[in-house]
């Protein structure tokens, strides 16, 4: 059974449409659509970086929520278009406009035009972390080993 979660949404840009509310694709996905809210089509060039806006804004109710931006899967196997910072956070207390950052690693031009999927948004609860500071970890197996300490294969 899943349980829900009320987020306010704000329109803020005029060049909006009712189609551009986020939504999920699927009954099992787990993101919902960014669209690229924008008054006219644009190219975005290989090696070059890309601020798309969305129209929207929200208010995540708590701090133990937080919502994350991530690349589309289509967009990345077919263009090398990739989220410039990995994955965006959108914290409980910024209530600015959702403004997609891309990086384009792919070898053509891509037009993006008004409405396209931009991004996927996922809504996820989180820990708020008090810390406790101590003189000493307690022992695992694989201890300070990092780095490709647990083999290759």
């Amino acid at each position: 059974m899943t349980h829900g979660l009320d987020v306010n949404i704000q329109v803020v840009s005029p060049l909006f449409r009712d189609e551009y509310m986020p939504q999920y694709a699927s009954a099992g996905a787990a993101g919902m659509d960014l669209r690229a809210c924008l008054d006219g089509p644009v190219e975005f060039r290989p090696g070059t970086h890309l601020r798309v806006p969305t129209g929207i804004a929200i208010g995540l109710p708590r701090q133990d929520v937080v919502a994350l931006v991530y690349a589309r899967s289509g967009w990345a196997a077919k263009h090398g278009i990739a989220l410039t910072n990995g994955v965006g956070v959108i914290d409980s207390d910024y209530t600015g406009e959702i403004q997609v950052l891309l990086s384009h690693h792919g070898d053509s031009t891509v037009v993006i035009e008004p409405g396209d999927r931009i991004a996927q948004l996922v809504v996820a609860p989180i820990y708020v972390v008090h810390w406790r500071r101590v003189e000493s970890l307690a022992a695992t197996e694989r201890g300070e080993g990092g780095f490709g300490s647990t083999g290759t294969r």
